[in-house]
This record gives structure tokens, C-alpha cells and sequence, in this order.
């Protein structure tokens, strides 16, 4: 492991923070001797962001910890165009109230995780919209485009896979990455920040930034990049067969959130425990250490330890226990989903797929026959029962060992 000066990337290396960085030693000079600016840019294209955007909150988090000033960079602007980075289609367009309604949502994560306020180290959250919308269009094709070539633009793996698979990028997703690279220039110019972070598919983009505020103002920045966040079974971080984890508890319940984290595989609790908490190393160390079912102690920890930074130690200490209430006494916790029926009764394949436990009534009907359904832990195999809830009682449905939900009247 390569020896830093400053406490930033001592820290950042040490929790696997780093994959990528322009120059390591300058910024490590650069940490050791002045307060650093760093930002990171995230989409508004809805209310929440999903927990795979959770490891670049918390590098800001570890830049704040350090001794450096966070900017949360909210796309406004860029979100208009839509980043064609690893998307095989153009998105949808979003008038100016969702977007505005996206932001304001979104901040609520970064409020739990950041300290935000005027100080040297406070963080600040800013809107590109605010300053790309000034530009005249003429204006930026001659101050910024003549810093882009073609030839070197469609090098980038965004445009090579979209010209590869013969799927339609649009001229204003094109302009995509030179508007990201104004942004550098411009929080650089006005903010003073040195530095941009994210994740590796973001190396090229964050490149045509460092390069652009150079040609034009002769300032050095410096760009760092995280590993590609994936499970040890390779999927990608933050996607499940049920849908995205989201950070927001409107887009997702706090037990689902903190369930997530209790059913990592064994091999990722170490390295998630680095990246996603606050406990020190050596604890960690320990954790990883842990073998058979005693891992099952760390995952708890690891629930624990990111649904109190994301959602609050209230929102955790209820999963805990209606996790407890559920697996280990066999009753019905009070944070599991709920869902109401009707007096009439309900088709148990169409309470699955109510729910959210299945996505139609088909697989419903598939999980039914597999007997992995159960009403009060006895197997439910015919998929034409009906369901009926004396009024004042309640049912626990399950679905496999790990997805639970109360049903009342």
C-alpha cells in the first residue's frame, strides 16, 4: 500500500476507497497542507438514489472527516441531456418541478451524512443548472468545444457501446461530457475545487474536466476514482431481483433497507463494513475474522451500522428488532410491510405480487408450486387458495427464509 502524507488519502486508501487518480502524490501534497474542495456529481432523475450511489456520499463523508470541504454537485442541468455512460438508451425528459422535486428529496440522505453549513469544512450542495442555463449556446461552442475533438470523444466507451450495439445517441447526449467538464471548470473557478471524485466509469468524463481547466485557466485539479462496486457473486451493487436498494425511505421501506445489509454474502462483510461505516479498522479486522454462523453476528453490525447513517439509529433499531421478533421468535415485527385485505380475502398469488415479494402473478404462482410460500410458516402449495383474515387478526406471510410481511384486514 503506497504511503500517503495526508490523513485524506491515508484514509481513503486504507477502507479501498481508490481505484484511479490522476496524480496521487500531488493531491496527497496538496491534502497535507491546505483545506481541499472535492466534489462529486449524482443525477436528479428521481426522488431517490439507490446504494450504489452510497459509496461516492460516502467519500465525501471521508473527505469532510479528513478535513476537507464536500460539494454535493446535483446535476439540474445535465440531467436534461441525461449521462449516456453504460445506458444503451436515451432517457426520458424531465420537466423543471420533478427535477426540483428530485434534489430536494435526494438532499435528505446527504443532510443524515454530511455537515453542511458556511464553515471552511462545511459542506455545500449545488445545482448545475443554475450556471448552465446562463450559457449562450454559441458562446459555449467557442469558449469550451474547441477543447474537444470527435476523434476523441468517440473513444469513450459511453459512445463506442452505443455505436457497437447500433443503438441511437442523440447530439444532445453528445454534449453530455462536455457540459460535465464545464462543471470542474466552473466549481474550480468559483468554489475553489481541486478536486473531483467518482466512480470508474466516470474516469473519462472526470479526465475532459482536469484537461479543460488547464487549457483554460492553467490550474491543476485532480481527479480519483472508486473501484466498480460489485457483490461477491459479481452482481452489481445496489440491484436485486426485487429492484434497486434506494437510500430514501419513501422508495424504500427501513426494514427492507436494513434486510438488504443482513444477507450480504459472507466474503463482501469486511469490505463493506470499510467502505460503508464508520467502525474503526481494528473492529473490523475482527469482524472479518469471524467464521460458520458467527459471521452472521457482523452482518447484523453492518445492518445496524449503515441503516442508522442512512435512515437513523431509530429507523435501525426497529429493523433489529422486528428482525429478531420475526427470525427468532417467530412473532410478527413491527416494521415488517404491511398489507390490508379485503374482507372478501385475496388470492394468495395476487397478496405475493401486492406485496412486492413477486413481480406477477405468474412467478407468484411458480414460487407457490415450489412451496417456498408460507401463511404463519405452513407451506401454501395450491395457487388458487384464498385468503381470509378474521377482522382483529393478522397473518405473517413469507416468501423463502428472508422476505416477510404482516397481513391485516
Amino acid at each position: 500500500m503506497t504511503e500517503f502524507r495526508s490523513d485524506l488519502m491515508r484514509l481513503l486508501s486504507e477502507r479501498g476507497y481508490i481505484h484511479q487518480a490522476t496524480d496521487a502524490k500531488g493531491l496527497d501534497a496538496l491534502a497535507a497542507k491546505q483545506v481541499v474542495p472535492g466534489y462529486i456529481g449524482f443525477d436528479a432523475t428521481a426522488p431517490s438514489l439507490h446504494i450504489g450511489s452510497l459509496v461516492q456520499i460516502m467519500m465525501l463523508r471521508r473527505l469532510q472527516q479528513a478535513g476537507h470541504k464536500p460539494i454535493v454537485l446535483m446535476g439540474g442541468g445535465t440531467t436534461r441531456i441525461g449521462d449516456p455512460t453504460g445506458r444503451d438508451e436515451s432517457r426520458k425528459m424531465l420537466d423543471d418541478d420533478t427535477i426540483d422535486a428530485n434534489i430536494a428529496s435526494i438532499r435528505t440522505v446527504f443532510e443524515k451524512l454530511l455537515t453542511f453549513g458556511d464553515g471552511p469544512t462545511d459542506a455545500i450542495m449545488v445545482n448545475n443548472h443554475d450556471w448552465l442555463k446562463q450559457l449562450g449556446y454559441i458562446e459555449m461552442l467557442q469558449k469550451v468545444g474547441t477543447h474537444f475533438t470527435i476523434n476523441r470523444m468517440l473513444t469513450f466507451d459511453s459512445v463506442k457501446l452505443r455505436l457497437e450495439r447500433e443503438q441511437p445517441m442523440t447530439f444532445l447526449e453528445f454534449n453530455y461530457m462536455i457540459l460535465q467538464g464545464y462543471d470542474y471548470r466552473h466549481l474550480a473557478q468559483t468554489m475553489g475545487a481541486r478536486l473531483q471524485m467518482g466512480g470508474s466509469d466516470q474516469w473519462g468524463n472526470i479526465v475532459n474536466g482536469i484537461e479543460l481547466t488547464r487549457r483554460m485557466d492553467g490550474m491543476e485539479v485532480f481527479g480519483l476514482t472508486t473501484p466498480l462496486l460489485t457483490t461477491a457473486d459479481g452482481a452489481k451493487m445496489g440491484k436485486t431481483a426485487a429492484g434497486a436498494v434506494w437510500l430514501n425511505e419513501a422508495q424504500l421501506p427501513n426494514y427492507d433497507f436494513w434486510q438488504y445489509w443482513r444477507n450480504v454474502d459472507d466474503r463482501d462483510v469486511g469490505r463493506f463494513l470499510r467502505l460503508f461505516t464508520d467502525l474503526p479498522l481494528e473492529e473490523i479486522a475482527r469482524l472479518e475474522r469471524l467464521e460458520g454462523s458467527a459471521i452472521n453476528d457482523a452482518k447484523v453490525i453492518l445492518a445496524n451500522e449503515v441503516t442508522g447513517l442512512v435512515r437513523g439509529i431509530a429507523a435501525a433499531k426497529t429493523a433489529a428488532e422486528t428482525a429478531a421478533a420475526t427470525f427468532a421468535g417467530g412473532g410478527l415485527g413491527d416494521d415488517l410491510p404491511t398489507l390490508s385485505l379485503g374482507t372478501e380475502g385475496m388470492g394468495i398469488a395476487a397478496i405475493c405480487s401486492a406485496v412486492g415479494f413477486t413481480q406477477s402473478n405468474g412467478e407468484a404462482k411458480r414460487k407457490i408450486a415450489e412451496g417456498a410460500v408460507k401463511i404463519d410458516d405452513a407451506v401454501i402449495d395450491d395457487p388458487s387458495f384464498v385468503l381470509t383474515i378474521p377482522p382483529g387478526e393478522s397473518r405473517k406471510l413469507s416468501l423463502g427464509k428472508k422476505k416477510h410481511a404482516i397481513l391485516t384486514v
